[in-house]
This record gives structure tokens, sequence and C-alpha cells, in this order.
């Protein structure tokens, strides 16, 4: 595989970018059909089958809210998203999915969206005494999302929490999962000095602060003040506070995910499909991003950190045989205008330290970003 270096900026926009509310139309989905799979060129252009569904759809382990954005495209697979603690989809994936680059990935694949239970806006709160799913359940309620859909196999995006449930889901059901971009996973169970201090923050701070502790690291908290403040607000009014405790606290009970990289351990048991694995600069999960990738295989393994996401998730989709080769060119195009307009604005600056390409998100970190494709 041939190894593509790019100095870019920072768009690891699910956790870093201000978040909207705005965005996805939703209708309530209440008819169940059973989805046809045609030629390429039929549904390519085809609009009619969930272009936009939302639904509470019932598994072994209780409910999912799943939201369907476009139709299958022929034999394509579908991009399914798991969001992070204290988020949920419109709140973890909108702004990201709204970009334009990530709308020209979209048009060609069908999106499916879960909430895990009882996170998304306006959910009912749980009874005293219900038992939130475990890790391992959360990643068993969705081969029935999968076969109910009619999706023959899927690409994951995780995040934090969403990426643990998604690498499980990918571990327990291989065959269901093509591929998986997962943004600041910890393979790592809480060991009990961990687990001790996750109790008493959870004692002495309020449950949007802790939540916050682990979505940003402390030198963000001090000096993104405006952005937490936001993230501050719309956790502590969008998702049920209950409900959040309940999975925070089975996040944190999680296990060690069980990996090891090919050829280290007898039977060494790790993810068979294609890996591209995102994390920001001082993130919490930093370390265990790092850890995760060691334990990999790394012939199929991509390690981005940072870089222009949406660029990286082109060249991850295309070295799969999924992006067209008119999409890639119109990326170069659109790339190379970009670079040129950098250049011309800020004459002698290195461009990775450029402002114009940092409006792309709200980070502005640089790195040499690693693909292989």
């Amino acid at each position: 595989m041939k190894v593509l270096r790019h100095k870019i900026e920072l768009l690891t926009g699910l956790l870093l970018q201000e978040m909207t509310m705005a965005g996805l139309h939703e209708l309530r989905f209440t008819e169940e059909k059973p989805l046809l799979r045609g030629q390429d060129a039929e549904l390519e252009n085809s609009d009619v089958f969930l272009s936009t569904a939302d639904t509470d759809w019932k598994t072994p382990y209780g409910l999912l809210h799943v939201v369907i954005r476009g139709s299958p495209k022929g034999n394509r697979p579908a991009i399914l998203t798991y969001h992070d603690v204290g988020l949920n989809h419109k709140l973890c994936f909108n702004t990201f999915f709204n970009y334009e680059d990530m709308q020209e990935i979209t048009k060609h694949f069908v999106v499916c969206h879960v909430d895990a239970p009882g996170q998304q806006a306006g959910a009912s709160q749980f009874p005293q005494g219900y038992q939130y799913p475990s890790m391992d359940q959360l990643a068993a309620m969705l081969p029935s999302v999968v076969q109910h859909f009619g999706f023959k196999y899927v690409i994951g995006i995780g995040v934090g929490a969403g990426a643990y449930v998604l690498a499980k889901f990918a571990l327990i059901f291989p065959d269901l999962v093509e591929g998986l971009v997962l943004m600041n996973i910890d393979p790592n169970g809480k060991g009990w000095i961990d687990w001790a201090a996750a109790k008493l923050s959870g004692l002495t701070s309020t449950l949007p602060d802790t939540v916050l502790s682990h979505l940003f690291s402390q030198e963000e908290l001090v000096n993104n003040t405006e952005l937490v403040q936001s993230y501050r607000q719309q956790i502590g009014s969008v998702v049920n506070q209950f409900n959040l405790q309940l999975f925070l606290n089975m996040y944190n009970s999680r296990r060690d995910l069980d990996i090891n990289r090919p050829g280290t351990v007898p039977n060494a048991k790790t993810l068979r499909c294609p890996v591209m694995l995102v994390v920001g600069d001082n993130a919490p999960a930093e370390e265990g991003v790092v850890e995760c990738n060691s334990k990999l295989d790394p012939t199929n393994t991509t390690f981005l950190k940072p870089g222009k996401l949406t660029e990286a998730f082109k060249y991850f989709l295309q070295g799969m045989g999924y992006m067209p080769s008119a999409s890639m060119t119109r990326l170069a195009r659109s790339r190379t205008a970009s670079l040129t307009s950098a250049s011309s604005v800020e004459g002698a600056r290195p461009r990775a330290c450029t402002h114009s390409e940092s409006t792309e998100a709200m980070g502005q970190i640089n790195h040499t970003m690693e693909v292989s494709c």
C-alpha cells in the first residue's frame, strides 16, 4: 500500500467544533417495508427508499433510536454512526455531516445514525432500577438494526464510547462490518484507581462537568471556555440526565477490548476490517488510541493524528473501492484551489500554520497526517 503524507489542518470536528441543533429534518418512520436491492445504476439516482426515517427499533436488549438518511446504493455498505457519552447523533455528527466535503461522500451511501438507549433528544426517562445494557449488549443490539433495514454490511463511524461499541460489534460480528473509523477510542477498561477516581468525581462534580472531562483535555477546558460552555449547556439540556448517568456508568464499567496484533500472542484476535484511527493532540483518549493502534493489524490500519478528516475518509473509502474516480478528481481540484488561495494570502508563512485552512474546524492543531490506501 502506498503511504500518502500530507501537512494539513485538524478536522476532528466531532469533538472540537461548535455544535448546531439545526440540520436533519426528520420524519416519523412507522411502516415497515422490505428494502429492494437492484442494480447500482438504478439505485444510484433513486431516493425513494428511506429518504429520511426516524424510528425506535426494538432489539433483544431494549429500544434503539435510529435515523436513516438517504437510500441504499446498490451493494454498497451503509455508513453507521455511534456517538460518544453525553451526546447523541445530532450533537455529535450534524456539523460533520453537513460539511460540504462530507455531503460529497454521503450522496454515494445511505447513512444510519444510532442513538444509544435513552440518549436521543426528548427521550423518556428510564424508571428507577432500570438495568442499562452493557457495552457488549449495546454492540449486540446492532445486528437487528442492520438486518431490519436491509443493509448487507456497514462502515462504522464511532466517537469515544461509540467507537468502543462499534469495535465490539466488529469483533463479535465481523461479517457485518466492512470498515471502521474510530475516533478517540480507549480500548482499556478502567482499573481500580480509575474506577475510584470516577466515583469520587461523581460525588464532587456535576454530571455535565464529568462528561466534559471525558470529551476535553484539561488544557482545552481552560483555553476553550466558549466552546466548553456550549457543550456544557447542551449536555445539560438536550440529553436526559438520568439516562446519561446510566450510559456513563456502563461505559466506565467496560472491560478491555480483547484485541492483540497478529503474531504477538497465540491465536491473536483483532479487527479484521480496514480501520482508521483518529485522535486529536492532547485528547484525553490519546494514550488509549495509540495503544489501540499497537494492537491492530498494521497492514489495514490508518492512524490519523490529526488531519483533515473528510479528505482522509474519502481516501479510506477509495481504498475499499467505494469512492468513484470523478469524486476524487473533484476533491483534488478543490484541494489545489484551497492551497493556492492559502498560499497567496499567507505569503511566506508555512502552509501548516495558515488560518484559511483552520476555518474548517474549531481546533487549530498542526501535525503530519499519514494515510494508507
